[in-house]
């Protein structure tokens, strides 16, 4: 690409990738990044070594949380072909976050090439095997030096890879999780629908106490009543009833999930009477005592598809699934979902962008 300066080292030893990745513990030798200013907008765009970035102990985004990021995947196919799935419904998101904190929208067509020009320059690193892949972090920052509650007007652009396993340590097997009470993480018309730190920061207590307590993480309830089902701190969820399949509805409390949107998609292909609502975890605990909850299942770009296992709510222990098994319809979406991003099922949606590599399989 042309308007992209390179900084390269020059590997001398090939990539060899660990066994057991696990989830962002390591890194490739390259990342992207692009600078912000008002008199010149966009520019120095360079692909260069990973590194340490040095700030000013007053850079805007350590103390006013002018921070957004994204989440995606590079997948290396059966054929030796490497892509990418949706990667402009992450810069769109990415430019709604923005538009949200008063930061600079990126160009998407740019950002998404720019993307898969780092991704072919790091294809030794996306993983072969079929449960592995390379993870993808856009993330944008105030770059400002200066202690005062207002907007940055100087951003820095970059995108880091990460080669990883499974998300959760449960891998495919279901999770279990904690409806939290104490704690909200979002409130409509806030945050919510923004990839923004300040969201996971919020997220953190709740997890935590719902680890200590032998759960994987805790979902979370609407912020203003404290009675509707919104999403769990790193997925959206999907509820299997009797009669539909239920998905609480984006009120702007939820993440407008990517992995979401695709699983309503394909739900609807499927022929399932798919529901966006708002759904109260009374209707939950009682329509599962009726025996009309027949699985609950969590969407997102890290996990993918998550069966959950149990649900705890007060002294509520819902149980989902049989011998720890994920549940019919989480592994008929996954298996679907799977295969689309790493080219064993046809893409019937164009959901899916080619990398420009030589083919090697």
């Amino acid at each position: 690409m042309s308007n992209i300066k390179y900084n390269l080292i020059d590997r001398t030893e090939p990539v060899v990738l660990k066994e057991n990745l696990g989830f962002g513990n390591h890194f490739t030798d390259h990342v992207f990044e692009m600078d912000y200013t008002p008199e010149k907008g966009w520019h120095n765009a360079i692909i260069t070594r990973l590194d340490k970035l040095e700030f000013h102990h007053a850079t805007t985004f350590m103390h006013y949380g002018q921070t957004i990021f994204e989440g995606l995947k590079a997948y290396y196919t059966p054929n030796g072909e490497i892509q990418l799935f949706r990667p402009e419904k992450n810069m769109e998101r990415l430019n709604k976050s923005a538009k949200r904190l008063c930061m600079p929208e990126v160009d998407i067509a740019f950002a998404v090439e720019a993307l898969k020009e780092l991704v072919a320059i790091e294809k030794d690193w996306v993983p072969k095997n079929y449960l592995d892949s390379l993870y993808v972090r856009p993330f944008m920052i105030g770059t400002d030096s200066l202690l005062g509650v207002k907007p940055s007007t100087a951003y820095k652009f970059i995108i880091l890879l990460s080669p990883v396993g499974a998300y959760y340590p449960e891998g495919f097997k279901p999770i279990k999780i904690m409806i939290q009470e104490d704690y909200v993480r979002a409130v409509r018309k806030g945050l919510g629908e923004c990839k923004t730190a300040a969201n996971y920061a919020s997220s953190l207590l709740g997890a935590e106490i719902a680890r200590k307590m032998g759960y994987t993480q805790c979902l979370w309830l609407d912020a203003v009543e404290l009675k509707y089902i919104e999403e769990v701190g790193t997925m959206n969820i999907f509820i299997r009833f009797n009669d539909e399949v239920a998905t609480p509805a984006l009120t702007g409390g939820i993440l407008h999930g990517i992995t979401r949107l695709s699983t309503i998609q394909l739900l609807k292909d499927m022929g399932y009477n798919l529901v966006e609502r708002l759904i109260s975890v009374d209707e939950l605990v009682s329509r599962y005592e009726k025996g009309e909850v027949l699985e609950v299942f969590g969407t997102g770009t890290a996990a993918v598809i998550s069966s959950v296992g149990e649900i705890k709510f007060r002294d509520n222990i819902l149980k989902l699934t049989k011998d720890n098994q994920p549940g019919e319809l989480a592994t008929k979406l996954f298996d679907e979902l799977s295969g689309i991003q790493r080219g064993t099922i046809p893409d019937r949606h164009n959901w899916i962008q080619k990398v420009d590599v030589e083919v090697t399989a």
